[in-house]
This record gives C-alpha cells, structure tokens and sequence, in this order.
C-alpha cells in the first residue's frame, strides 16, 4: 500500500494555498516544526482540532469582512 501523503514531512516552502493558512495557524501555536518533522499526522487529536478551529474562525472572519 502506498505511504499516504500526510504521513511526509511538510515543506513549508512548498504548500499549496489551502495548506498555507493551516501551516501558519500551526505555527502560531508553535507546532510548526513538529508538523515540518513529522507532518500532519504527527499532531495530536487536541493540536490538529485547535487548528482546525482557528482555520474556521479565520475563514468565518474573511467572509464577514468581505460582506461589509
């Protein structure tokens, strides 16, 4: 079976758009270079639906400054 793609560390050089925002909202938290490492998976539960939550929150926040 092929190794997945999340299983490989990440480049933060080489991201694509989407995974931009979830790098630097990894970075804030100061896992950045636990996800450059380990890549994704290598996050915990708890560290991956903290980001999670704050890509929601950024994007809600983009959408409602683009309707005012």
């Amino acid at each position: 079976m092929p190794k997945k793609k999340k299983d490989e560390p990440v480049d933060p050089k080489n991201l694509k758009p989407e995974e931009r925002m979830k790098f630097e909202i990894a970075a804030e938290l100061g896992l950045a270079d636990k996800v450059i490492a380990g890549g994704w998976r290598s996050l915990t539960a708890k560290e991956s639906g903290r980001i999670g939550g704050l890509i929601t929150k950024k994007k809600r926040e983009l959408a409602q400054g683009n309707n005012h």
